[in-house]
């Protein structure tokens, strides 16, 4: 009989948006638990962990080049041509440099458009991942609803 537990959403949802390449977190399958520890752990420490990777799962992070992706996708159906023209450019790399987070503070709709763009597609990629390790389903999920 399978053991239920308790998996905190938000937190699940903030591991999965790391970006911090020195922070690595996992998931431990028996208690729930979503922990991080720093990239630059002992030898001995990644030992123990692979020796146990039935239990504890490595939780993916957002790389620099799915976020990139995501921003490219917004910045296509993005109408207003002026915060096109301005991300486009922060995203070319071209000197004057630009963070396209600082750009967006300046039109809070379209940051809002973004950061559910974000959501949608983090929550979307943390549901395919607990169904591929086989820690949620549609009957769990159901389940969980009634």
């Amino acid at each position: 009989m399978l053991k239920t537990i308790a998996i905190p959403w938000d937190v699940l949802l903030r591991a999965f948006s790391n970006m911090e390449s020195d922070r690595v977190y996992y998931f431990d399958r028996l208690t729930g638990e979503i922990f991080f520890v720093s990239a630059e752990m002992e030898e001995n420490f990644w030992n123990q962990m692979e020796q146990h990777q039935e239990r504890f799962l490595e939780i993916p992070g957002l790389d620099p080049s799915t976020e990139r992706s995501l921003l490219n996708n917004f910045l296509q159906n993005q109408p207003d041509l002026e915060l096109r023209r301005l991300l486009d450019h922060a995203l070319s790399g071209r000197p004057p440099y630009a963070n396209s987070s600082d750009i967006l503070s300046f039109f809070p709709e379209a940051e809002q458009q973004l950061d559910e763009l974000r959501d949608s597609f983090v929550s979307n990629r943390v549901k395919t991942w607990l169904e591929e390790h086989e820690l949620f389903t549609l009957s769990t999920s159901l389940t969980a609803v009634n």
